[in-house]
């Protein structure tokens, strides 16, 4: 049975490892949180205390990691992935922006092992049925060798052939999708303030212009029924924005959509915290003494 190498099992990277067990691959797993990564694992995986441990046991390893100072100190760290001696393959499923996937590559590439910048976009939903986008950057090599896993675990798409590529196409992405929820909201709750019937005005932009992701998918599946449980942190959704806002001040010009989103999801972040970014809508709602859904 073929042994990959993952590190990082939260809401989204939990459901990719579960992917790639259920292919038949034996996992080696590292996490903070113990407990999840044993509900992961079936009796072929192993658990281990470290990347180096996880790396020293593959020859392939996958990350799905929060933020760039995660992906730094699982790199470079005492006991990180630079430490190791087995892996020759990285493959990083996060969304940590060019400059640290650049830099992670430069470390890992002096030390013998490539690395395929591969984030992914499609949520817990789309980890859950092997549906995510993978926006894959890197050598021909290390696309090859990692195609068959991102297969499994979603639709990858090659992007570029220099690391942090694919991060700069899923900040873009991101910023659009955050874009959408914000301005949805909005008309959301304005929409219900004036009288109309929220599961109608759905049903209406989505034959129309005025269709995207928000009011699609997010609305539909949890706002509407109020649950709330699209599977994304707020401050992990802020952090996406910020990421991309600070990708886009490196060209020195000015983006003014995009940074006045990044100040919605920072007093969503500043508000919500680790509570599902779909409750932004009810930041929205409040002021005006409106729900939008089936509770009004």
């Amino acid at each position: 049975m073929p042994q990959v190498g993952f590190i990082g099992v939260g809401s989204i990277g939990y459901w990719m490892a579960n992917r790639l067990q259920e292919a038949g691959n034996a996992l080696v797993v590292h996490d903070i949180d113990v407990d999840r990564a044993r509900r992961l694992l079936n009796s072929e995986g192993q658990l281990v205390s470290s990347a180096k441990a996880v790396a020293d046991s593959v020859e392939i390893v996958f990350l799905s990691l929060p933020t760039p100072g995660a992906l730094k100190e699982v790199v470079s760290g005492p006991e990180g992935l630079a430490a190791a001696v087995g892996a020759k393959l990285i493959v990083d499923l996060s969304t940590v922006g060019p400059a640290a996937a650049a830099e992670a590559a430069a470390m890992l590439a002096s030390r013998g092992v490539d690395y395929l910048d591969a984030p992914v976009s499609g949520g817990v939903p789309g980890a859950k049925k092997g549906t995510v986008a993978v926006m894959a950057a890197g050598t021909d090599a290390a696309y090859e060798a990692a195609l068959p896993f991102l297969e499994t675990i979603g639709r990858p798409i090659r992007v570029g052939d220099a690391p942090g590529r694919g991060q700069a196409l899923k900040l873009l992405n991101n910023y659009l999708s955050a874009t959408a929820m914000a301005a949805t909201a909005e008309a959301m709750v304005a929409g219900v303030r004036a009288g109309l019937d929220p599961a109608v005005m759905l049903e209406v932009f989505n034959a129309s212009s005025g269709r995207n992701t928000a009011t699609s998918d997010k609305f539909p599946r949890s706002v509407l029924d109020r649950s709330f449980d699209y599977g994304f942190r707020t401050a992990l959704f802020h952090k996406d924005v910020h990421l991309c806002k600070t990708f886009a001040d490196g060209f020195q010009a000015p983006f003014p959509v995009m940074e006045a989103v990044d100040r919605v999801w920072e007093h969503a972040a500043a508000e919500l915290g680790d509570e599902d970014f779909t409750r932004i809508v009810e930041l929205l709602e409040r002021p005006l003494d409106v729900v939008v859904g089936s509770a009004r």
